[in-house]
């Protein structure tokens, strides 16, 4: 079953967490666990965003919770956040495209 966690956090440094987010592409390539990342915008909140990454399933995003590269993402991402990170663990019950 895939599995996908949303990490709401407030910055207004959001080009940093762009700039950051590449890096982070560039240097993970064929070595990444998660295989979809959506960033969205609050249109009701300023400076509010929702990061969603999707994994394959929730055992993989266990793994990938352990490994260096994602301690030092979140990091990162405490580091430009105006307050604390709120996330939010999904299991996929249906999808379907529309």
């Amino acid at each position: 079953m895939k599995f996908r966690q949303i990490v709401e956090f407030r910055t207004s440094r959001l080009d940093e967490f762009n700039a950051y987010f590449d890096q982070w592409i560039t240097a993970s390539e064929g070595d990444r666990i998660p295989h979809r990342a959506v960033l969205q915008a609050d249109r009701d909140a300023e400076d509010v965003y929702l990061l969603t990454v999707e994994f394959s399933s929730h055992e993989q995003a266990k793994k990938n919770s352990v490994r260096p590269r994602t301690g030092e993402f979140a990091t990162f991402l405490r580091s430009i956040s105006d307050g604390d990170l709120t996330f939010r663990n999904l299991d996929v019950v249906r999808e379907q495209d529309l």
